[in-house]
C-alpha cells in the first residue's frame, strides 16, 4: 500500500472533519497514519489486520479505564473500507521533548502490573508475521535468504516454546520502543497498541537490549531503562532465545518494502548477512 492508495481508502472513510487531501502522513508501514485536526486515522494494509486493529481499539478502553497513560480511540470500532481497516483515534497534544528509554519503563511498570485483560489477548505472535512478510518481498529477496529466516523462525519458536519466565506472565505492549511513547505536557502516554497480547513480560525488555546491540543506543541510556524498571532481562537465561527471535523477525519485517525501496532491500540484505555470520557487532539501522 502506497501514500496514494491509502489516500483514496482515507477519503472513502468518510470520517467527520477529515479531509485526505489535507491530512498529514505521519507514517508509512503497516499502516498509513494520517494527522488531521483533532484527529489521527490509522488505515491497515490489509484485511488481514482488521481483527487485529478491533483489539487495539479494546486495549485502548481498557488501558483507559485501568489509568494507563495511552492513546484513546476516537471511535468504537475499526471501519474496513476497500478492504482496509480503518481506526480513528483522537491526537495528542504536541510534544514536549522526545521520548527516552527511561520513559518508556515507567509505562512498562504500568502495564506490567496489570491484571489479565477483560477480554483474550493472544499470545506475542514476534515471529507470527514472517512468512507474510516474506511473501510481500517474494522476487525481490534472495530465496535463500527466505529459507534461512523460515528456519530460523521455526527453531525460535521452539526454543522460545521451551522457556521459563523470571516475571510473571501477563500483559505485554508487544513493541516497546521509545517510539511508541509520547511525551506531552502531563507525560509519557503510550501509543501504537496493536501488538498488545498476554506473553511473557520478558518480551518487552528484551526489545531494549536490541536496541543497545544492533541499533546504536548507548549503553547509558540503556542503563537508565534498566534503573527506571527494576531489572536488567539480560540477567536472565532466556533472554538470548527472545533476542534472536526478535532479530529475526525484524530482519523479515524490512524484506516487505525491499519490492518498492532499494534501501529497504540493502538493509535487509545487511541483517541476513550478519545472522549468517553470527556477527552481532554489526550495526542495524532503523526503517
Amino acid at each position: 500500500m502506497d501514500e496514494a492508495r491509502a489516500r483514496d481508502v482515507l477519503a472513502a472513510a468518510g470520517v467527520p472533519a477529515v479531509a485526505a487531501g489535507d491530512a498529514t502522513l505521519l507514517a508509512l508501514g503497516e499502516n498509513a497514519v494520517f494527522a488531521a485536526g483533532d484527529l489521527v486515522v490509522k488505515v491497515g494494509r490489509d484485511a488481514e489486520l482488521l481483527d487485529r486493529a478491533r483489539r487495539e481499539v479494546r486495549v485502548a478502553g481498557w488501558l483507559a479505564e485501568a489509568g494507563v497513560p495511552a492513546v484513546r480511540a476516537a471511535e468504537p470500532e475499526p471501519r474496513l473500507v476497500g478492504g482496509h481497516p480503518v481506526t480513528v483515534w483522537h491526537r495528542l497534544p504536541g510534544a514536549v521533548r522526545p521520548a527516552e528509554p527511561r520513559d518508556l519503563a515507567e509505562l512498562l511498570r504500568l502495564v506490567h502490573a496489570l491484571p489479565d485483560a477483560p477480554f483474550a489477548l493472544p499470545p506475542r505472535e514476534l515471529l507470527g508475521g514472517v512468512e507474510r512478510w516474506l511473501r510481500l518481498a517474494d522476487g525481490a529477496i534472495d530465496p535463500e535468504d527466505a529459507a534461512y529466516l523460515r528456519e530460523r523462525r521455526d527453531g525460535f519458536a521452539a526454543a522460545a516454546a521451551a522457556l521459563t519466565p523470571r516475571l510473571t506472565p501477563g500483559p505485554v505492549h508487544g513493541d516497546a520502543l521509545p517510539r511508541n511513547v509520547h511525551i506531552g505536557p502531563e507525560g509519557p502516554v503510550l501509543v501504537d497498541l496493536e501488538t498488545f497480547s498476554a506473553d511473557l513480560r520478558e518480551h518487552d525488555l528484551v526489545v531494549m537490549v536490541l536496541s543497545r546491540d544492533r541499533y546504536g543506543l548507548p549503553a547509558a541510556s540503556y542503563d537508565a531503562f534498566t534503573a527506571a524498571y527494576g531489572w536488567d532481562v539480560r540477567e536472565w537465561e532466556g533472554c538470548s532465545v527472545l533476542r534472536g527471535a526478535r532479530e529475526t523477525a525484524s530482519c523479515a519485517w524490512v524484506a516487505q518494502h525491499a519490492p518498492s525501496n532499494p534501501k529497504a532491500l540493502a538493509e535487509f540484505r545487511r541483517r541476513v548477512a550478519s545472522l549468517r555470520d553470527g556477527d552481532e557487532s554489526v550495526r542495524w539501522y532503523p526503517f
